[in-house]
């Protein structure tokens, strides 16, 4: 299984080389004669690489996975080829490292940094399951202040279990705070 491919992508002035996982590849072979891209333009590496993904939640992923140390572009595309971002959030939210194993060129030791340094970063909006968006506009403002104040997404989504659906600001973060001192 090749892990990247370049992927031509013409426009009406220039055509742009982005290097890609399989899957961006299989959706353009597709009937559709149209598919949309999104674009990461890598700085660190000589020559840049633009890299292309199906969706945003991919590309944040890919921005996720490549900030852990020992983690560069080559091996955050072959994590996304082997592996949806809700196969990759779930893996990180369970500590299952036996998953992520599967991955070609990620061993035991990768494998555990990749969780320990994702752990909590991995959230709603890359499909974590059980992590849906918060009911109300002030769930939603509890939920935010309680992971600046350093919960993590599953203890903040735990404590917006038990507050009641039309609480307050103010009351709510008193009542998860309360909640989560127990």
């Amino acid at each position: 299984m090749r892990l990247t491919r370049d992927f031509y992508i013409p426009t009406d002035a220039l055509a742009i080389r982005a290097k890609t996982c399989d899957a961006i590849v299989y959706a353009s072979k597709a009937s559709s004669p149209r598919i949309t891209a999104m674009a990461f333009a890598g700085k660190k590496a000589k020559p840049a690489w633009n890299y292309s993904f199906k969706s945003e939640a991919e590309r944040a992923a890919f921005r996720e996975l490549i900030r852990v140390s020992g983690i560069g572009p080559r091996m955050a595309l072959a994590v996304l080829s082997g592996m949806s971002v809700t196969e990759l959030a779930q893996a990180v939210a369970a500590q299952d490292g036996a998953r992520l194993t599967k991955v070609p060129g990620i061993g035991k030791k990768t494998a555990e940094r990749l969780l320990l340094e994702l752990k909590g970063r991995l959230g709603p909006d890359l499909g974590a399951p059980g992590a849906t968006a918060p009911a109300s506009d002030s769930q939603g403002d509890i939920q935010q202040a309680l992971l600046a104040l350093g919960y993590n997404d599953k203890e903040a989504a735990a404590a917006l279990k038990a507050l009641p659906p039309d609480v307050g600001v103010s009351e709510g973060i008193r009542l998860a705070l309360k909640a989560l001192a127990k």
